[in-house]
Formats: structure tokens, sequence, C-alpha cells
């Protein structure tokens, strides 16, 4: 019986696990003002918050609810716009929409106000910033965006007083949310929910890339849904390297400070990733998994020269190479019964150097044409060792052996970087589609190949150190 609390009400339902929580929140509760939009997690028309029990205290995230599994509700607290609603007046996040005309059709206007009702919930710094990142994956067909942004920024301007992250209290009687969420934590507690049983079936963590394909299979068929497994949770920082359980999200890695401490550009190439509901969702082990020529984190763990351990059924574990797990276009050294279960991978050092560079056609969530990453260890001008990765050029996510293997032991320097250029383009095999022409991502691999260095190393190199080369 999969149970959660929806807004103020307990549910206890033996519906499907696999049906999305959309569906269930629409259909099955009535509650219609979140709206089905694109079905794709791209609209967040169907944004709601799912509030999750850690310790004595919740934590609140945005999510689109058209690719979640209900099964994920299991144990949480989920809010929908009808949830947020006050008694006889509107919120803070409503009436910032309405004072700034930030509404025509109204169709969208659920899913801003939620999750900028998130946004005031959550423990990040209460900027203006961070108030757009938590609408970046709604998209308003009909106002113009300023005036929504100019919500968020009111929105903002009513956070400045909120010292208290971990209270609901002065969200409650400023006009944030309803009183009930005052005794949520209480009452999640109370539910007891245990593991709910699940028949062998596919494995589901968030499902952001296998409900866009398949939604209406996954909820007529058995799903196993692993996303709470605590044995695939976790960030954990031992000596020189980092281990990170495949249930983790690119919102833990964002949160995580030790981590940020070591990459000090992470959110900023952590902010090219989709949006911050799908960042919310998303886990690392579906993006391994998912096997995309173009998936933003495994070209991100390609250059950090990542291990992945593999378990199955019986606890028995095998490590592995990222670079030598895919095998061929969505295929991949993974036998029935195995599980991605974690990440690892050494940290930079004060001699090495990471960078992430992405092209899409838009900022927020979109599939790079192509992105690349590279990691170089380099001391008194010496490539010591470098790692480079590539996507979009090849039939998978490509960790361009050639080329860094060339790298290594090179002076650093421009004619070094023109000729691991060259071999690059040996290297990649890009096909035309709706992304653009293969040669158009070969100029795209060549230079993003050149911002790595101009990026990392700006009192060395410029863009006309390779201007004759293009």
């Amino acid at each position: 019986m999969i149970t959660f609390i929806l807004n103020n009400k307990t549910i206890r339902t033996p519906e499907h696990s696999g049906m999305t929580l959309l569906d269930f929140v629409r259909y099955e509760q009535r509650l219609t003002g979140t709206k089905i939009g694109c079905r794709e997690g791209d609209c967040g028309a169907c944004t709601v918050l799912v509030g999750s029990l850690e310790n004595d205290s919740i934590k609140y995230q945005s999510i689109t609810s058209c690719i979640s599994p209900l099964g994920n509700a299991h144990g949480k607290h989920i809010v929908t716009i009808e949830g947020t609603n006050l008694q006889n007046k509107l919120t803070i996040a409503q009436e910032a929409m309405k004072t700034n005309y930030a509404t025509q059709c109204g169709f969208c206007t659920p899913g801003f106000v939620v999750a900028l009702t998130g946004f005031a919930l959550s423990n990040s710094e209460k900027n203006y910033n961070n108030a757009l990142d938590a609408i970046s994956g709604n998209i308003c067909r009909c106002t113009g965006y300023k005036a929504i942004e100019k919500a968020a920024y009111q929105v903002v301007k009513s956070l400045e007083k909120h010292k208290d992250f971990n209270s609901f209290s002065w969200l409650i009687e400023n006009g944030f949310v309803p009183k009930y969420f005052n005794d949520i934590p209480k009452r999640l507690k109370a539910l007891e929910a245990k593991d709910i049983n699940q028949p062998r079936g596919k494995y589901i963590s968030g499902g952001t890339d296998l409900y866009v394909q398949q939604a209406d299979h996954l909820a007529d068929n058995s799903v196993h849904l692993i996303a709470e497994k605590d044995y695939l949770k976790g960030i954990k920082i031992e000596h020189d390297s980092c281990t990170i359980g495949t249930n983790s999200t690119v919102s833990d890695l964002w949160n995580h400070t030790e981590i940020n401490s070591y990459f000090p550009n992470l959110k900023k190439h952590l902010k090219l990733v989709s949006s911050e509901q799908i960042r919310n969702m998303a886990s690392f082990g579906g993006n391994l998994a998912n096997a995309s020529p173009i998936g933003d984190m495994t070209i991100f763990f390609l250059a950090l020269n990542s291990d992945i351990i593999i378990t199955n059924e019986h606890e028995e574990e095998r490590v592995l190479p990222l670079k030598n797990f895919y095998q061929g276009y969505k295929t991949y050294d993974l036998k029935e019964g195995e599980l991605l279960k974690a990440i690892r991978f050494k940290l930079p050092t004060s001699h090495s150097f990471f960078n992430f560079e992405k092209v899409c056609k838009r900022t927020h969530l979109d599939i790079a044409s192509v992105n690349s990453a590279i990691h170089i260890y380099s001391e008194n001008n010496l490539i010591l060792e470098a790692h480079v990765s590539l996507g979009g050029v090849a039939a998978i996510p490509k960790y361009l052996h050639e080329t860094s293997t060339f790298l290594k032991g090179k002076k650093l320097s421009s004619e070094t970087i023109l000729k691991a250029s060259d071999l690059l383009q040996n290297e990649i095999s890009p096909i035309s589609d709706v992304r653009g022409t293969s040669d158009y991502k070969r100029l795209l691999g060549r230079q993003l190949f050149f911002a790595h260095f101009t990026e990392l190393f700006p009192k060395q190199f410029t863009l006309n150190d390779f201007v004759q080369h293009a």
C-alpha cells in the first residue's frame, strides 16, 4: 500500500506504483490545478513539491510530477498548488505573480507558484539568482518572462528577514505557506511507511528518462523502484577519493559543501544540466545507464576518469572503469540482475584543473548538441596527466583515449593543444541529426576543446592563439 501525505490529507492507495504522480493527483484526487503540459518534464506546468523527512526536519524539493512514479511518493509529503493555499487571502508567491501581472492565460501559473514556494521552503540562500534557478524548469508562453522574474524578485525581498531555515513558523506567520505545514514532520513520522512489496520489474530511480519514453507502459507493468534504497545513496569523501551512490542527484552534488571546495566552478558547470526540478529527481545511475551519447553527467564523470561499482542480487561487486563501460549505441557491460551501485573518482589536487562545457539550443532543459569535459594535472607547465571526454560526436559518450594519451607528458602550449585538436578530430565520428550537422559538431568539438584551455589558463591562452587553426 502506497502511503503518503498529499497536501493536508493522508493517502493510502493500492494504485500501481508505476503510474505517474501527475495522473494520480489529477484523476484519482481531482486536484486539477496541477496541469498536464508536455509530459516530458520540460514545461513545469505539473510542478509539485516533495517533502522528505531527514532526522527531525523535513526537506522540500520541486519535481515535475508528469515523469515521477507514484511509488516514489511513498512516505513523503506531496504538495500541489491547492496545498499552498491560505484561507481568504493569497500567499506571498501568489500575490507576487498577481502584483507584477505575471500571468495571462494562467495555465503555467500554478507551476511557477509551487516552484517559488519551494524556493521559500528550501535551505538555499535567498537571493535573486537562486530564485531564478528555482523557476528554471518552468515555461510560460504568453506573458513574457520579465514579469515573472519581477515576481521572483518580490518573493526574494519578502524573504530577506527570514534567517531560520529549519522552522516553518516564520513562513507561516508571514503568509508563505498554510498552518498545517507545522504538523507535517510529526505526521510523516507517525505514518511509519514501510518498504513497498515490489515484484520483479524494470529498475527505476528518478524515472526522468524512462517516463519520457515509456510512461504508459510503466503504468501497466511491473516496476522495481530503487530511489529510496539506502545502499545506493550518499556521497562519501575518504582520503583522496570521492564515492557517489548512484541514487544521488545533481542537486545532492550541488549542495555538497566539501565537493564544492574541490570544484570551485561546480555550480557553474551543473547549472548547464537541465533545470532545478530535474536536477532534484534524476539519478546519476539513470544518467549512466541511459547511455545517451550526450549525457551531461556521463561526460562529466568520464573526464574524472571514474570507476563504477556494479553489484548484483547476491551482493557481489565488481569495479569497472567508466570509459570501458559503453560497448555501442545504448549498449554497455551490465549483466542480467546487475545494478550500478556507485561512482568513484580521485579528487582534484592543487595541481589539477577541471572544466565542463556544453552547447545547446536553449539554456535550460535541453540536451546538448555537443558537450565536453577535461581534467588536467599540470605542474611547471608540463601536463602530467589528462582526461578528455566529448559527447554528441559518437554512438557512445566518448572518452578520447588517443587525445588524452597524447597530452600526457607534453608541454602546456598552444602548439600541443593544436596538435591534440587534430588528433581529437580523428577520434570522433559525429552524424547529422536535429542537433546539427556532422561538420557543425566537429566544429563545436574543436571549439569546446580550445575553450577548456582558455577557461582554465586565461593568462596563458586566448582564443586568438587558436584562430588561425580554426
